[in-house]
Protein backbone atom coordinates (compact mmCIF):
# COMPACT_ATOMS: atom_id res chain seq x y z
CA UNK A 1 0.00 0.00 0.00
CA UNK A 2 1.61 3.73 -0.88
CA UNK A 3 2.59 6.24 2.03
CA UNK A 4 -0.57 8.32 2.94
CA UNK A 5 -0.03 11.38 5.54
CA UNK A 6 -1.56 11.95 8.73
CA UNK A 7 -2.87 15.30 8.37
CA UNK A 8 -3.48 16.23 11.90
CA UNK A 9 0.27 15.17 12.83
CA UNK A 10 2.00 17.00 9.21
CA UNK A 11 3.35 20.32 10.12
CA UNK A 12 4.75 20.92 6.38
CA UNK A 13 8.43 20.98 7.99
CA UNK A 14 7.35 24.10 9.79
CA UNK A 15 6.78 26.11 6.21
CA UNK A 16 9.85 25.41 4.41
CA UNK A 17 9.72 25.29 0.32
CA UNK A 18 10.95 21.88 1.07
CA UNK A 19 9.87 19.41 3.11
CA UNK A 20 11.74 15.99 4.35
CA UNK A 21 9.84 13.83 2.50
CA UNK A 22 10.33 15.81 -0.66
CA UNK A 23 13.98 15.80 -0.71
CA UNK A 24 13.99 12.17 0.12
CA UNK A 25 11.49 10.58 -2.20
CA UNK A 26 13.25 9.01 -5.09
CA UNK A 27 10.41 8.72 -7.05
CA UNK A 28 9.34 12.67 -6.04
CA UNK A 29 5.98 11.85 -5.47
CA UNK A 30 5.86 13.70 -1.75
CA UNK A 31 4.29 17.43 -2.56
CA UNK A 32 3.58 20.23 -0.20
CA UNK A 33 -0.17 21.86 -0.47
CA UNK A 34 1.13 25.02 0.18
CA UNK A 35 -2.55 26.36 1.67
CA UNK A 36 -2.41 23.93 4.37
CA UNK A 37 0.74 23.48 4.72
CA UNK A 38 0.84 19.71 4.57
CA UNK A 39 2.46 17.28 2.79
CA UNK A 40 0.62 14.33 0.12
CA UNK A 41 1.55 11.89 -1.90
CA UNK A 42 0.27 13.20 -5.65
CA UNK A 43 0.39 9.79 -6.89
CA UNK A 44 -0.05 7.17 -4.65
CA UNK A 45 -0.09 4.38 -7.60
CA UNK A 46 3.54 4.92 -7.94
CA UNK A 47 4.32 4.94 -5.02
CA UNK A 48 7.74 2.82 -4.40
CA UNK A 49 6.66 1.72 -0.68
CA UNK A 50 10.55 2.32 -0.43
CA UNK A 51 9.63 4.09 3.19
CA UNK A 52 12.56 6.59 2.77
CA UNK A 53 9.52 9.70 3.22
CA UNK A 54 8.15 7.30 6.48
CA UNK A 55 12.07 7.30 7.72
CA UNK A 56 12.99 11.22 7.24
CA UNK A 57 9.34 12.36 8.29
CA UNK A 58 10.35 14.55 11.35
CA UNK A 59 6.82 14.08 13.03
CA UNK A 60 6.13 10.16 12.05
CA UNK A 61 3.19 11.83 10.14
CA UNK A 62 4.01 9.58 7.39
CA UNK A 63 2.46 5.28 7.26
CA UNK A 64 3.30 2.70 5.19
CA UNK A 65 0.95 -0.37 5.92
CA UNK A 66 3.76 -2.82 5.21
CA UNK A 67 3.95 -5.99 3.55
CA UNK A 68 2.62 -9.07 5.22
CA UNK A 69 6.26 -10.30 5.14
CA UNK A 70 7.43 -7.97 7.54
CA UNK A 71 4.23 -7.10 9.40
CA UNK A 72 1.23 -9.14 9.69
CA UNK A 73 -1.63 -8.19 7.89
CA UNK A 74 -3.29 -5.46 9.75
CA UNK A 75 -0.70 -4.11 11.27
CA UNK A 76 1.50 -0.68 11.30
CA UNK A 77 5.11 -0.07 11.17
CA UNK A 78 6.16 3.29 12.31
CA UNK A 79 10.21 4.84 11.95
CA UNK A 80 11.57 6.87 14.48
CA UNK A 81 15.14 8.20 12.72
CA UNK A 82 17.80 9.67 14.88
CA UNK A 83 21.12 10.68 13.90
CA UNK A 84 22.44 7.15 15.15
CA UNK A 85 19.79 4.69 14.83
CA UNK A 86 16.18 3.83 13.50
CA UNK A 87 13.80 2.61 16.07
CA UNK A 88 10.93 0.64 14.44
CA UNK A 89 7.11 0.40 15.93
CA UNK A 90 5.55 -2.65 14.87
CA UNK A 91 1.95 -2.55 16.14
CA UNK A 92 -0.09 -5.79 15.49
CA UNK A 93 -3.79 -5.40 14.97
CA UNK A 94 -3.89 -7.62 18.11
CA UNK A 95 -2.80 -4.27 19.92
CA UNK A 96 0.64 -5.94 20.94
CA UNK A 97 3.60 -3.36 20.60
CA UNK A 98 7.44 -4.32 19.72
CA UNK A 99 10.24 -2.19 19.05
CA UNK A 100 13.84 -2.57 17.54
CA UNK A 101 16.46 -0.47 17.03
CA UNK A 102 19.00 -0.52 14.28
CA UNK A 103 22.15 1.62 13.83
CA UNK A 104 22.63 3.80 10.75
CA UNK A 105 25.04 5.16 8.59
CA UNK A 106 28.35 5.54 10.84
CA UNK A 107 30.12 7.40 8.28
CA UNK A 108 29.58 11.22 6.63
CA UNK A 109 27.70 11.62 3.88
CA UNK A 110 30.00 11.40 0.71
CA UNK A 111 33.05 10.07 2.44
CA UNK A 112 32.63 6.69 0.72
CA UNK A 113 34.84 5.73 -1.92
CA UNK A 114 32.63 2.67 -3.79
CA UNK A 115 35.93 1.89 -5.99
CA UNK A 116 38.54 1.76 -3.29
CA UNK A 117 40.57 -1.07 -3.14
CA UNK A 118 39.47 -2.13 -6.47
CA UNK A 119 41.75 -2.86 -9.36
CA UNK A 120 41.57 -0.35 -12.30
CA UNK A 121 39.42 -0.93 -14.77
CA UNK A 122 40.44 -3.99 -17.53
CA UNK A 123 39.66 -4.88 -21.01
CA UNK A 124 35.75 -3.84 -21.23
CA UNK A 125 35.34 -7.14 -23.68
CA UNK A 126 37.14 -9.67 -21.04
CA UNK A 127 34.94 -12.46 -19.69
CA UNK A 128 37.01 -11.88 -16.33
CA UNK A 129 34.98 -10.25 -13.37
CA UNK A 130 36.96 -7.44 -11.96
CA UNK A 131 38.23 -9.63 -9.13
CA UNK A 132 40.25 -11.75 -11.93
CA UNK A 133 41.49 -9.01 -13.62
CA UNK A 134 45.21 -10.69 -13.33
CA UNK A 135 44.33 -13.92 -14.22
CA UNK A 136 44.25 -15.84 -17.08
CA UNK A 137 41.76 -17.11 -19.68
CA UNK A 138 42.13 -20.88 -20.20
CA UNK A 139 42.76 -21.37 -23.81
CA UNK A 140 41.39 -24.51 -26.10
CA UNK A 141 43.93 -26.87 -27.75
CA UNK A 142 43.56 -28.22 -30.68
Amino acid sequence: MPTFVHTEKCDGCKGGEVTACMHICPHDLMKLDVERMKAYNQEPDQCWECLCCAKACPRQAIEVRPYADFVPMGGTAIPLRTDSAIMWTIKFRDGEVKRFKFPVRTTPVGSIDPYGGKPPAGDINSELLFTEANMQLPTLSS
